[in-house]
């Protein structure tokens, strides 16, 4: 349309050729340009989301872990059950620690045991009183 515009026989200067080129041309390259951005920034808000579920859900499979080990758990633990590289599992651990959801403990040996508090206290949850209860 542009290159139309150009090659044609009317003024370029005149204040019915700039609004046709602006309609014709301006508006529907600022809105391609518009949606295009839009599509690909859309592509990387669904990556952050499904990476975000991804660390979601692997944390729901710790939490669930420590509740059938006691409340205890070691980043070998965690990655030999999940399939995870062992580095991933302490990092995630780490994170959860760094939450206050864990508490980090340590073997005589020297072996990092990570404590999930209330997890551990979770059979007590059946003798909760109201705060305001004797």
């Amino acid at each position: 349309m542009l290159l139309g515009f150009m090659v044609g026989d009317t003024d370029p200067t005149a204040l019915a050729t700039i609004l046709a080129i602006l309609i014709s041309v301006g508006i529907p390259a600022g809105t391609g340009t518009w949606l295009v951005a839009r599509h690909f920034g859309a592509g990387r808000q669904l990556a952050a989301r499904k990476e975000s579920l991804r660390r979601d859900t692997i944390e729901a499979e710790v939490l669930r872990m420590a509740g059938r080990n006691e409340g205890r758990l070691t980043a070998v633990e965690v990655a030999g059950e999940l399939g995870l590289p062992t580095t991933t599992a302490e990092e995630l651990l780490n994170e959860l620690m760094a939450r206050e959801l864990a508490d980090i403990e340590i073997t005589e040996s020297g072996l990092l045991v990570y404590a999930f508090q209330d997890v551990q206290h979770l059979a007590e949850k059946s003798q909760a009183k109201g705060l305001l209860e004797p």
